[in-house]
């Protein structure tokens, strides 16, 4: 019997390995006809050390920690398992056979007991999570669940994936018990006790002690047996199903984080990635030296590099991209795991599974083919236009995902090329594309009026270039940016921020007529050359005065001049306003004193995503908060790295929003939700999109900038100045 038994489990492997190699052979080769992806593979003493710490530390889980310790035991037993399978086939025909060297270790033997059970317990509560997330897409005619992450994931797969490595760690628990009886007859191991040595199967194993050592021998033989068939069935099944990437994040999502973009380990996030042209980043200063037949964005999955490629493949269906994503949650098609799924079937010239079908369908989401071919235009036959222009890029999706998915560059990469190929876009773009290259700003107004909101101040401004000489006689350049000179409500943050730093004994001064638009919402519109055009203007305005550091009161300003000029080769010190102030305060150099108790208010802080998310500033803007003891801060549902859009971002600020409910007026839900009197903010995008969200609502949160009440606390102090936020406190 055991010489039949271990026949059909050589035959099961050889078969199983063939098909898994056919798999990842077929993976391998539709990453690799990818275009050139530079800088992914190396230096690789940084990049493997960033990577085993991430996957060790499970640090990406951390906003789910019960789903990430059960995760983290599954994978460690997952590997575990890997030496005691080679051990099997051995153990048919000889079952108390041990691996060489460790096998009969005591401290080898406790971690296999401890993980095999833990894994079995870990498997229980992933299959809970996911059960307790309801999702039914098959009718494509329903409402979505907006309550399930795991929405438009291919179900079947995911429970399969785990039903059988808990099968495999029940084989192995099994095997041991029986071990353990058949062992109990030694007189070594009667005298060591046997629990030594199977610390928690023992116990089992004492059930069988009246077995015969044949019965025992066949149990062990045919549980091994199991254990082999049992794991060839998920080789063989996961090497036919090469879009199972459920099963294959395990092998690529390891390899993914290796590739990922930044090499200190952060997202992809700040920075949106160069625009690659002939595998080189695009220049608009080079314009004249790109062959004719240059290639702008990403139009077909083929004209994707081969990390993009490897992204799509890595994705674990886990739904945490979709589970924060403002567009999804207020009704749009955009759901970034669908997006990636959707790009992952291209890829591999797959059909959609029923459940991904389904959800795509039921969305909005799917594309105008049904079979799209391989050199098929993305947009729109793959990717719904709709689903491309709801994202507002705020990046919740790729600080979410465990794999570093880097979503938003894919969608950058598409847009790019629906502008600069297609012209294809918004409607309302082309007025904003316009006014970006006539004006230089967003609103098309002249760049006279940039100098409008410093008029009526009790103090002169100074001008580069007019005023002062060098950017070396100032402390830092004040960077007004397009809201901050021409919309009402960032003009009023510039003044209060101007009145700080003069009150503070700051020297600062200012661009005048001389700025122009940083090019951030260009840039994430996809209109690379405009957002170059600009960029590169400043650049050299900045060379021309010496400016090195500068103040901004706009996070995404503090983005693109902080993060992304350096592609193009200026590089700055540049800080938010809430830094500066909240260092200000802290020398002394500002006096902040609270309002009296009867006139505090409760107030929740809004994060702006390009403050925090993307450039990682979370406790600036609460220490000045908490320094003005309005009141006690009350935090929003989302907030922090979880925190929701206000909709404004990805250039969303200049398009209208007609799908689903705006994501502006549900972020003023959540602060309403909390009893806020005050919605306080650091980004003129956030005030203008919210303040717009609370104009048409009653008794509405009123919307603010940080600035404008850390200005009311220092002019508390300078009426009453020997009060100070200390000494209430």
């Amino acid at each position: 019997m055991k010489i039949l038994l271990l026949i059909a489990a050589i035959i099961a492997t050889v078969v199983a390995i063939a098909l898994f190699v056919r798999g990842a052979l077929t993976i391998v080769r539709t990453i690799m006809s990818g275009t050139a992806s530079p800088d992914r593979l190396g230096p690789v003493g940084p990049r493997l050390a960033a990577a085993v710490t991430e996957v060790l530390s499970h640090r990406r889980f951390r906003a789910r920690r019960l789903v990430s310790a059960a995760h983290w035991v599954v994978m460690v037993s997952f590997v575990l398992l890997v030496p005691t399978l080679a051990m099997a086939y051995v153990q048919i025909v000889q079952p108390t056979a041990e691996l060489p060297l460790i096998g009969g270790w005591v401290v080898w033997q406790w971690l296999l007991e401890l993980f095999s059970v833990g894994g079995l317990i870990a498997i229980a509560v992933l299959f809970a999570v996911r059960l307790g997330h309801p999702s039914d897409p098959d009718d494509a005619d329903r409402a979505r669940d907006w309550r399930s992450r795991f929405f438009g994931s291919t179900r079947w797969q995911a429970f399969f994936v785990e039903a059988v490595i808990a099968g495999v760690l029940i084989c192995v628990l099994a095997m041991h018990s029986l071990t353990s009886a058949l062992l109990a007859r030694s007189p070594q191991t009667a005298a060591e006790g046997g629990w030594v040595h199977f610390p928690l199967t023992y116990g089992f194993g004492r059930l069988f002690w009246d077995a015969s050592p044949a019965a025992l021998e066949t149990g062990i033989a045919v549980f091994a047996t199991a254990k082999i068939l049992i794991s060839m069935a998920w080789l063989a099944v996961v090497g036919l199903g090469t879009t199972m990437s459920v099963a294959w994040h395990r092998f690529l999502g390891a390899v993914n984080v290796y590739a990922r973009r930044e090499l200190d380990g952060r997202p992809a996030l700040g920075a949106a990635a160069p625009m690659l042209v002939d595998g080189k980043p695009f220049d608009i200063r080079e314009l004249d030296d790109l062959s004719e037949d240059a290639v702008f964005g990403v139009g077909s999955i083929d004209q994707f590099g081969w990390k993009s490629l490897l992204d799509f493949a890595s994705c674990s269906e886990c739904g945490r991209c979709q589970d924060l994503c403002p567009a999804w949650n207020t009704g749009k098609p955009l759901s970034p795991k669908l997006f990636t799924i959707a790009l992952r079937d291209q890829a591999a010239a797959a059909a959609h599974s029923l459940d991904v079908f389904a959800a795509l369908r039921s969305s909005g989401a799917a594309g105008s083919s049904e079979r799209p071919g391989r050199d098929a235009a993305l947009v729109p036959e793959v990717i719904s236009p709709d689903v491309l222009w709801s994202c507002t890029t705020c990046g919740a999706c790729v600080d979410q995902c465990p794999v570093d998915i880097e979503h938003v560059d894919h969608i950058i990469d598409l847009r790019r090329h629906q502008v600069m190929v297609e012209s294809e876009f918004p409607d309302e773009f082309a007025g904003l594309f316009s006014n970006l290259d006539g004006k230089g700003n967003p609103w098309g107004l002249p760049p006279r009026e940039r100098l409008g909101w410093a008029a009526g101040l009790e103090f002169p401004v100074p001008v580069l270039g007019v005023d002062v000489t060098n950017a070396d006689e100032v402390d830092h350049l004040l960077w007004v940016g397009c809201a901050g000179a021409y919309d009402e409500k960032g003009k009023k943050t510039t003044r209060a921020v101007a009145e700080l730093l003069h009150l503070a004994g700051v020297k600062f001064a200012v661009l005048g007529q001389s700025e122009t638009c940083c090019g951030d919402a260009a840039r994430r519109a996809g209109n690379e050359a405009t957002y170059q055009g600009l960029a590169v203007q400043n650049i050299e305005t900045f060379a021309e005065y010496g400016v090195n550091k500068i103040v901004v009161t706009c996070a995404h300003c503090l983005n693109s001049l902080g993060r992304e000029y350096g592609q193009l080769g200026g590089g700055y010190q540049v800080e938010h306003h809430t830094v500066v102030l909240n260092r200000l305060i802290r020398e002394g150099r500002l006096n902040v004193v609270a309002p009296p108790e009867a006139e505090r208010t409760p107030i929740t802080y809004h994060d702006p995503c390009y403050l925090g998310r993307h450039n990682g500033e979370y406790d600036a803007p609460r220490a000045l908060l908490a320094s003005l003891q309005e009141a006690e801060l009350v935090e929003m549902d989302h907030h922090g790295a979880e925190s929701m859009c206000c909709g404004g971002g990805g250039a969303r600020m200049w398009a209208e929003e007609s799908l689903g409910t705006r994501i502006s007026a549900s972020r003023l839900d959540e602060a309403e939700a909390v009893g806020a009197a005050t919605v306080a903010t650091a980004c003129p995008f956030c005030s203008i999109m919210l303040g717009d969200a609370a104009a048409g609502r009653t008794d509405a949160p009123a919307v603010t900038d940080v600035a404008h009440l850390v200005l009311a606390g220092v002019k508390r102090g300078l009426d009453h100045p020997t009060k100070s936020s200390r000494t209430e406190s």
